[in-house]
């Protein structure tokens, strides 16, 4: 090391007054001379030299000058902090010769020691709480937030890194020490790390697969705007958007079909073996990413064009008409499809392979034969509901025959197709989707209503055929007014009833097919989230349901004062058609008027405010997907597509129960490839791509995904650089008329002066009022050149 280098914490060098107007001024003698002088004293140096020391080395990065900057470097040693300090400047202005330098410094001062993170440190040292970067922001994540590529390419090449933040819910020493001795300093670490992990930069650079970085990370901070709300907005939820942002625009940088092929059906190692398993019908790729794209919830990469198209092309499959064809056409194909649609499954069933056979995989095909058969069902609900009604003595007794009522069960074969959906999603992924959920809780209710029914048809024929006048048998032949309330029957039908209801709200499943329908289902789903807000219409509905019916209850003059009475006119006092009678008490006048103001908040309270605030609400979730309706219901009609993909189920309910030579031919397979032991391969092979890097020896050694992951990449960082540049251009042409405007100023100026100096009888005031007025006008000019 050089001798004239100087300990600042060691050998304390007292700071030169002149030496920041030397540095401001460019005079580099004078302040090598100013860094010669120094009396070598050792003595204690407080927190204002080292801070003076700190803006000296920092102002000479920010003016641009590298003479005064390697001038302090070689009269000054410098400590890790100071140097840190410094190339979070030199990375803020964005000086890559800068940042070479004072990366080279640090590993001539402290080699492979130096801890790159400071991630700890920025946490527990109190000393650069004057500094005028946040907590946890270090040299990387700078350049990662600023997106300089150059600058993060040689950080990271100087082994620099982010380390990924702890858990939220961590308890290692580290995050109990963060926490406790600065809690706020913690939590800004821990953002500004995320922030540095989530630009377009780090995860260009630094990731094998930007895209898949992109998805995992975006899925993990919307959990931590769940887990931490108190930094949800903006910090999570902005960087979670920045993520998905990031990977449509990779996607947007795909150039032909083979290279969207290839991102839409591979994504990765883990997640690739686990998707694989719900395997798509023959000639349809496996989609692999776009559905992890659905599972992650990427609703602007799923409705990107690019998906889109792929997955239109998939739905109409050889039925190359049916997207430009006219609504008329498409619905009397429906129409035809509904009242054909037995036959349809018997050429399916009699030959799978044939022509026929084929057109009926298709997916806008497998979905309408799937809606015919379930719009069959629904007709049929409609149809027993209506015997029902023509039948009603024979319903209201024993006497009833259970085919009358039990011929929708004949679709209740759809728990096998349930089935079948589990097998080949799994059961994790088969109750993520609410619509399976409903569907489970549909079909159980069927199930157990059935059961009911045939429990009593066989009791009531074990008890009355034996013992005709015994209890039960008596029991069993009364009418309906003897009945216990927890009869088996009057469960059935109750059950039955509810279910009937549930069923029709199943056809909301298809809506998203059409566009106007499916951006209505939507806003309807995300209106009935808002109806948490009526939990605390219940806190407040129970408090005066409660207050009122204390007042009332003591007086026992009128027998419709009571819990359930109170609650009844309570409850239909919300919609306006309570009698208000019910308040009125006159002879106990105090109870009638505390009763009155009780009835009166009420009304206030719960019509006025509560059912309006409920309204605007509902009316602004409407709103917002209004505002972004393309996007939500393309989302809504790909995972529609994607569930039309899968292997199977081409048969609807319920035909779908009755095995099929297909399914025999399947099993005869698979029993082949065992005894055969025969091993596909399907692997696909690619041609590589000439243009994603020059060295062609380890390009070859590649997977194509990869090398096509890597042309993204890189054409993505040069677009973001000629955009770069063109900006600078832009704001240099600005700089330059702001010159040349600030240049006429100046003539200007000392054509005012000339004319001062020579006539100087001239009233002083007005000449200056003059002046005055020019050097505005021209500054006022120059600002809308700049601004323009």
């Amino acid at each position: 090391q050089p001798e004239q280098w100087r300990e600042i914490m060691n050998k304390k060098m007292r700071f030169p007054p002149e030496l920041l107007n030397a540095i401001q001024e460019g005079r580099i003698e004078l302040l090598c001379g100013l860094l010669r002088t120094g009396d070598g004293i050792i003595r204690q140096l407080d927190e204002s030299e080292d801070r003076q020391w700190r803006e000296a080395l920092n102002l000479s990065i920010r003016l641009g000058n590298e003479d005064a900057m390697d001038a302090l470097l070689q009269g000054v040693k410098f400590d890790f902090r100071q140097i840190h300090e410094a190339l979070l400047v030199a990375v803020d202005t964005n000086q890559p010769k800068v940042v070479k330098r004072l990366l080279d410094r640090l590993d001539q001062e402290k080699g492979n020691k130096m801890d790159v993170r400071s991630f700890s440190q920025a946490i527990f040292d109190r000393s650069i709480d004057d500094s005028q970067f946040a907590p946890g922001v270090t040299p990387l994540t700078l350049a990662c937030q600023k997106d300089l590529y150059e600058i993060v390419t040689m950080l990271t090449q100087k082994g620099h890194v982010i380390p990924w933040p702890h858990k939220i819910s961590c308890a290692c020493l580290e995050c109990r020490n963060g926490r406790q001795y600065d809690l706020l300093k913690f939590s800004l670490s821990r953002i500004n790390t995320y922030r540095g992990i989530a630009s377009r930069a780090y995860l260009s650079v630094t990731s094998n697969d930007a895209m898949l970085s992109a998805f995992s990370l975006s899925r993990e901070l919307r959990k931590l705007s769940q887990k931490e709300p108190e930094f949800k907005q903006p910090q999570y939820l902005s960087l979670e958007q920045l993520c998905q942002e990031f990977a449509v625009e990779l996607l947007g940088m795909c150039r032909n079909q083979s290279e969207v092929t290839t991102i839409l059906n591979s994504c990765g190692d883990e997640s690739q073996d686990a998707l694989d398993e719900q395997a798509f019908e023959e000639g349809i790729p496996n989609l692999s990413r776009l559905r992890l794209a659905v599972n992650y919830n990427q609703k602007q990469f799923v409705a990107h064009p690019i998906c889109q198209q792929v997955l239109s092309s998939i739905w109409c499959g050889n039925l190359a008409g049916w997207r430009g064809s006219r609504t008329i056409w498409k619905l009397l194909v429906s129409v035809g499809i509904f009242f054909t649609m037995p036959f349809l499954c018997l050429v399916y069933w009699v030959a799978p392979k044939s022509k026929a056979g084929k057109i009926l995989k298709i997916p806008v095909i497998k979905f309408l034969l799937h809606s015919a058969s379930y719009l069959w069902f629904l007709i049929t609900l409609l149809g027993e509901s209506i015997t029902m009604e023509m039948y009603r003595d024979k319903f209201a007794s024993r006497q009833q025959n259970i085919l009358h009522s039990s011929f929708h069960m004949v679709w209740v074969v759809f728990f096998w197709y349930e089935c079948k959906e589990v097998w080949i999603e799994g059961l994790r992924s088969y109750f993520l989707d609410w619509w399976n959920c409903l569907d489970v809780m549909v079909l159980s209710m069927y199930l157990a209503s059935f059961a009911l029914r045939v429990l009593i048809m066989l009791k009531g024929h074990f008890l009355c055929h034996d013992q005709s006048n015994s209890d039960e048998c008596i029991y069993f032949t009364q009418t309906r007014d003897n009945w216990h309330q927890e009869d088996p029957q009057l469960i059935s039908e109750v059950l039955f009833a509810v279910t009937s209801m549930l069923s029709f709200t199943r056809l909301a499943y298809i809506l998203p097919a059409h566009e106007s329908l499916g951006t209505l289902q939507i806003s309807i789903g995300k209106m009935i989230d808002d109806m948490m807000f009526m939990f605390i219409l219940m806190i407040i509905g129970t408090a005066f349901l409660c207050g009122i019916n204390n007042v009332y209850v003591p007086y026992v003059i009128s027998p419709h004062l009571g819990f359930n009475e109170t609650f009844n006119f309570l409850f239909w006092t919300m919609f306006g058609v309570a009698n208000q009678d019910y308040v009125d008490m006159p002879q106990f006048v105090l109870a009638e008027f505390v009763g009155r103001i009780l009835y009166g908040i009420f009304t206030l309270v719960i019509v006025i405010v509560l059912l309006n605030m409920l309204i605007a609400m509902i009316t602004n979730s409407f709103q917002k997907i209004e505002d972004d309706a393309d996007v939500e219901w393309k989302f809504a009609r790909s995972k529609l597509y994607l569930s039309y993909f899968r292997e199977g189920l081409t048969m609807p309910v319920p035909f779908n129960i009755i095995p099929s030579p297909k399914a025999i031919f399947y099993i005869l397979g698979i029993f082949k490839r065992i005894c055969c032991c025969c091993n596909y391969n399907s692997e696909q092979k690619y041609p590589p791509i000439a243009s994603v890097s020059s060295d062609k020896g380890s390009e070859d050694s590649l997977p194509y995904r990869q090398q096509v992951i890597r042309a993204l990449v890189q054409r993505y960082i040069e677009s973001a650089r000629r955009e770069f540049e063109e900006t600078k251009r832009k704001i240099g042409n600005r700089i330059t008329e702001l010159n040349k405007a600030v240049s006429r100023m100046h003539i200007e100026m000392k054509g005012i002066q000339q004319l001062l100096l020579t006539d100087g009888h001239a009233p002083n005031d007005a000449l200056t009022k003059d002046g005055s007025s020019v050097l505005g006008k021209y500054i006022i000019g120059a600002k809308n050149n700049f601004r323009g």
